[in-house]
């Protein structure tokens, strides 16, 4: 029976993997927990080291004669900005200095840094100063506070007399009018005819309009001059000049705050473009995609802080799970077989002498080191391990002695030396070290050398990595140069053993990890 499957074109790979992201940036919460910190230490430190100055508030009442309920505070933000005059800083300048609070040699534009008013309400103003000790704060604010109100005061009495004199002055000129209007009707004789009555009557509708608008005018200049001491009485302090008492612990404790959430978002956003720009895949489908080969085995990170006795028992058993995997991995095949680390040598030599130690039971095992450093001979070797041979000594190995290579791809690799390692390999990669393009090239290199990889190892994932690290597309994808040596094997003329066909399988990611 033939199952034919439709293939279906890949779906295209979006332009930023948010889970991807998410995981970068938690693998990095030492940077972003450091800025937190970081800021919470500056808070702290600010407010120990900059405590602010001596300060006083006060608050003044503000009657407006164009008070109105619908009032958006327009008038306030005036009296906020006619506070921030140096005409007002100037008198309280002058009147300090009568009391000798003031240096003779301030400047009224040098004092209007020291102080600032709020509008709290649309008739209330507050007032805050600072200056080099309480008492000259509290002296300060007082003398703002009385030369604001003398200055509203003034304004309010200019207005009313300006507003009563231009009544009155409309009132005389009525009154005089009003004269002219007296002579006229006194100059008319009696015996007038109609055409006279006629203009007698509208002189005498014309003193009565003048009348009115007389009495009208007087009414108001009354008015005008009562609303003044209203308006007067209404402007003042009510509350005292007082010094603002700071308290260094909530001062200490709202930097820090502060500090530790200005740090954090930092931290996270250095991650996150970070983790954008360095393109350093952390999810085992990345990983596998990149390097064409599945995930076969993982190894947890080894915690630096104390870790309780069933959490030890949990890793022993891990990396038991891990040697006897890749003891049979190397066991079942019939070529040596190598072990390339990315990131992880001193991992990558635990994880060979372990699996030579399981192989050792069943005949002599030889380790070819070929990694750049030190890392295999000082990864504990004990008296009766397997030998442990150089690169440069792994031709005098015998071939009826088993093998197992261990090497690097990292930058700087010789790669033509991988294939004295071992013909097939599996990759020890850390998660999150190398880039997209690395792991790309690690591929390729490995192809085109002729070194199948038979799986991935992946060093610290993530604990909270689901996505599944095998791929479902077929082998061709991770072991071109096996397929390459099946093509060498076959010459022309013989026939190719025929492969099942295998339907390819997409399924999306699972909460099941896949071992």
């Amino acid at each position: 029976m033939t199952t034919s499957t439709t293939s279906e074109p890949p779906a295209a790979a979006p332009l930023l993997d948010l889970q991807s992201l998410v995981v970068a940036v938690r693998r990095r919460r030492r940077l972003w927990c450091s800025m937190a910190l970081l800021g919470l230490l500056l808070g702290v430190a600010l407010a120990v080291l900059m405590p602010p100055p001596p300060s006083a508030v006060t608050k003044v009442l503000v009657a407006h004669e164009e008070d109105q309920p619908s009032d958006t505070g327009t008038l306030i933000r005036t009296d906020v900005e006619v506070l921030g005059t140096t005409r007002i800083a100037g008198k309280a300048l002058r009147s300090l200095r009568s009391r000798d609070h003031a240096r003779r040699t301030e400047k009224p534009e040098d004092f209007l840094q020291d102080y600032r008013g709020t509008g709290v309400t649309n008739n209330l103003l507050r007032i805050d100063v600072t200056a080099d000790s309480d008492a000259a704060a509290v002296a300060r604010a007082k003398a703002l506070a009385d030369a604001f109100v003398a200055d509203h005061v003034r304004r309010m009495r200019e207005s009313a007399k300006a507003e009563s004199k231009a009544l009155l002055d409309q009132r005389d000129r009525m009154r005089n009018e009003l004269s002219k209007v007296n002579k006229a009707i006194g100059d008319r004789s009696p015996e007038s005819g109609p055409k006279s009555s006629a203009s007698i009557e509208s002189l005498f509708a014309r003193r009565a309009e003048l009348n009115s608008r007389i009495a009208d005018f007087d009414l108001r200049a009354a008015e005008a001059r009562t609303g003044t001491p209203q308006l007067v009485a209404g402007t003042q302090i009510v509350d005292a000049p007082r010094a603002v008492r700071h308290s260094l612990p909530r001062t200490a404790a709202t930097n820090a705050a502060i500090g530790l959430v200005l740090g954090l978002v930092i931290g996270l956003a250095l991650a996150a473009v970070g983790a954008v720009v360095a393109g350093r895949p952390v999810l085992r489908r990345e990983i596998a995609a990149n390097l064409g080969a599945s995930v076969i085995a993982e190894l947890r990170r080894v915690p630096r802080r104390p870790v309780w006795p069933w959490q030890r028992r949990q890793t022993r058993a891990a990396r038991e799970r891990l040697t006897a995997t890749l003891a049979r991995t190397v066991r079942g095949s019939a070529e040596p077989v190598s072990l390339l680390e990315l990131g992880c040598a001193h991992s990558t030599s635990v994880i060979a002498l372990n699996v030579a130690r399981a192989l050792a039971a069943e005949g002599q095992v030889v380790v070819i080191d070929g990694l750049p450093g030190p890392q295999l001979a000082n990864a504990g070797r004990k008296p009766e391990d397997p030998t442990v041979v150089s690169g440069e000594r792994a031709a005098s190995v015998p071939r009826q002695v088993r093998r197992l290579g261990v090497g690097s791809v990292a930058p700087g690799t010789a790669w033509t030396d991988l294939q004295y390692l071992g013909s097939q390999t599996v990759l020890v990669v850390r998660a999150g070290h190398g880039t997209a393009a690395w792991l790309h090239t690690v591929a390729r290199q490995l192809a085109d050398q002729r070194i199948p990889v038979i799986g991935v190892v992946l060093v610290d994932p993530d604990p909270r990595d689901r996505t599944d690290g095998t791929l479902w597309d077929g082998p061709h994808t991770a072991l071109r140069g096996h397929h390459e040596r099946l093509a060498r094997q076959n010459p022309p003329g013989r026939p190719r053993p025929e492969r099942p066909s295998v339907p390819v399988a997409r399924i999306p990611d699972s909460d099941q990890e896949a071992r």
